[in-house]
């Protein structure tokens, strides 16, 4: 039964997800050993993942921010994506770690992933807390996958419903028709 205000089952605890995010953080220490990194942290779902991700990180790296809006259409259809909040960081001839909170159908992420390869970078690899291949209407490479989302609404750890949750330390499912403004 879920609380008054929406919150349901927690998902993914806070030890659990901070077990995964170490354990990918050792992996990404290992595959740029030796390297500088430019991490890109999608906004503003991103900002929890990517703050506690690059805590444990311990090669040379430089932090930059990429926001984007997606407008509706009438009928509530899912419009045009376009960029909110640009980069401040060059990326041409640098190793690029796009970090995002959740991958879905893969289309905002492909309309980015485009974006960020016209900077020329060195490389472009995907870091995701969480991978929901069941929605994926393009084939992307996820070099870092946290946690395989279940098929249900989540909020918490940057995840939000209505700009809400998004600071609870665990992912727990959500019912908007429980909620109360």
């Amino acid at each position: 039964m879920s609380s008054p205000d929406g919150i349901g089952k927690v998902i993914f605890t806070e030890e659990q997800i901070q077990q995964q995010i170490k354990q990918m953080a050792d992996q990404i220490n290992q595959d740029y050993q030796g390297m500088e990194l430019i991490i890109i942290c999608i906004l503003k779902g991103s900002l929890y993942f990517t703050a506690d991700l690059t805590r444990l990180l311990t090669i040379p790296l430089n932090v930059d921010f990429l926001s984007i809006g997606v407008s509706k259409e009438a009928g509530g259809n899912p419009g045009v994506v376009r960029i909110t909040k640009d980069l401040d960081l060059s990326l041409t001839g640098r190793h690029v770690l796009l970090v995002e909170d959740v991958i879905g159908t893969g289309l905002t992420l492909g309309y980015i992933c485009q974006h960020l390869e016209s900077g020329k970078p060195a490389s472009l690899k995907i870091c995701t807390l969480l991978d929901n291949p069941a929605e994926r209407l393009i084939n992307m490479p996820i070099a870092y996958r946290g946690f395989l989302m279940p098929d249900v609404f989540v909020v918490g750890y940057g995840l939000d419903y209505q700009e809400k949750y998004r600071n609870l330390p665990y992912i727990a499912e959500f019912r908007p028709n429980n909620f109360h403004k």
